[in-house]
């Protein structure tokens, strides 16, 4: 990869939209019948193991010499932003589609900001913060939108509160380690997130009641493509790329153009999920977008 092409991160970043945008459509039929848990602790396993050859062919080692604290904290990071997030995410989708969860994902930028004011010290632009009022406002919007959505109330309520949860998990599991990863090669830290993600969703599995259920959902006949192909695309290859991006490209924008992830779910979901395009959708997604690029941007 070479940094001296013009645009290269910001192309980059621009791609991992569209491949995650896909990625999500996957997970949506993966879900109807694989167990949240289940794949998440398969997406999780599989990238794992994608990553241990992508880190041989960049030569990186898997074993640093650094603190043990660094290995428990970026653990600790897969533990709440992949074990917890991540199934959280799964939950989500599967109660209120893919186009109203890339709504709710907006959220990730406004959490992103406020954690790094809190924790990081860093400062809030008057920009940022109309930003986050929009985002906010799109997704308490989504309240009316699914009045003739089809879903119902139970379901859809508890389809955003799990979705701002993960988002929020997801959050928390990037800005604890931010200052960690400021000296530290990415592909170590993800594949040493991963691995807490992974560590995390096995005892969560093996403590769980229901796991022979959870396990055996991964096997259900027509659901293995989706769960692979989601895997590969959202969990390897959209993973590796945002990585390249952030790394070629100014973070803010970087992050500003991994949001239009948002637009290409929502047109992805209408297309091959079938859900429907309404007005107020469209203005919800305008709305949170465009919120979401003034954080990032502002």
């Amino acid at each position: 990869m070479n940094g001296n092409i013009p645009y290269f991160g910001e192309s980059l970043s621009f791609l991992t939209a569209i491949i995650w945008a896909f990625a999500v459509i996957l997970f949506k039929k993966s879900g109807e019948t694989v167990h949240p848990i289940a794949l998440n602790l398969f997406k999780n396993l599989f990238a794992m193991v994608l990553f241990l050859p992508t880190m041989f062919i960049f030569k990186e080692t898997l074993f640093r010499p650094v603190p043990y604290s660094d290995y428990l904290l970026l653990m600790l990071s897969g533990v709440i932003g992949i074990a917890i997030g991540d199934t959280l995410f799964f939950k989500s989708l599967n109660l209120i589609g893919a186009g109203l969860f890339a709504i709710v994902d907006c959220m990730y930028s406004p959490f992103i900001i406020s954690l790094s004011v809190l924790w990081l010290g860093e400062s809030l632009t008057f920009l940022q913060i109309v930003g986050a009022v929009m985002i906010v406002v799109a997704v308490l919007s989504t309240v009316n939108i699914n009045k003739s959505g089809g879903i119902k109330r139970s379901d859809f309520l508890l389809g955003i509160f799990w979705g701002v949860l993960a988002i929020a998990s997801m959050a928390v599991s990037i800005v604890m380690i931010k200052p960690l990863l400021v000296h530290s090669p990415l592909l170590w830290a993800t594949e040493i997130r991963l691995f807490g993600g992974a560590i995390g969703l096995m005892l969560i599995t093996l403590f769980h009641p229901f796991r022979r259920r959870i396990v055996s959902s991964l096997f259900t006949s027509g659901s293995w493509g989706y769960t692979v192909s989601g895997s590969f695309f959202g969990a390897y290859l959209a993973m590796f790329i945002w990585l390249a991006g952030m790394k070629f490209a100014k973070v803010s924008i970087a992050a500003a153009l991994n949001q239009t992830s948002t637009i290409f779910v929502f047109i992805l979901a209408a297309i091959f999920l079938k859900e429907k395009i309404t007005q107020r959708k469209v203005i919800a997604v305008i709305l949170a977008v465009s919120g979401a690029f003034m954080v990032f941007l502002g």
